[in-house]
């Protein structure tokens, strides 16, 4: 029996970072996934690295720029009909993003606080890694 190639998505995601607290966003609830929480990101266009397609994502989402770090954790997660590999890095932001085009609410927790969260399965390993120590340890920006 001859089986369907699956379709590879290139993701990326931000855990923004200030000070010891962590940037979560709910999906919007039309959207697949919605009402799981998540950290903001999406898919790499070919041409991009990685972080050009995070600052660009994370613009069109949450309309702040954001300086990338290093990246914290990968996953894959297969559905139905594809494999998501996602990349998590760690950013900063300018200025704390109060709206989201692609997300109904927004909030800031500190790494104990996240796993209380509904994430969506994608994000779960990144949840999984946080620590405090993420919040004093953040290095130069990867690229600019």
């Amino acid at each position: 029996m001859l089986y369907p190639k699956l379709q590879v998505l290139d993701v990326v995601a931000a855990v923004i970072v200030d000070g010891d607290h962590y940037l979560a966003c709910r999906r919007d609830a039309g959207l697949d996934a919605g009402g799981k929480w998540e950290f903001p990101g999406g898919k790499v266009k070919p041409g991009e690295t990685a972080q050009q397609a995070l600052r660009r994502e994370i613009r069109e989402e949450l309309g702040v720029d954001v300086e990338v770090h290093d990246m914290l954790t990968s996953s894959q997660t297969t559905k139905s009909d594809r494999i998501i590999d996602i990349r998590f890095y760690l950013a900063t932001a300018a200025e704390r993003p109060t709206h989201s085009d692609a997300h109904d609410k927004l909030t800031w927790l500190t790494a104990d606080e996240l796993p209380a969260l509904d994430w969506a399965t994608p994000d779960l390993p990144a949840v999984g890694q946080m620590n405090s120590k993420y919040a004093l340890e953040l290095s130069a920006p990867v690229l600019n």
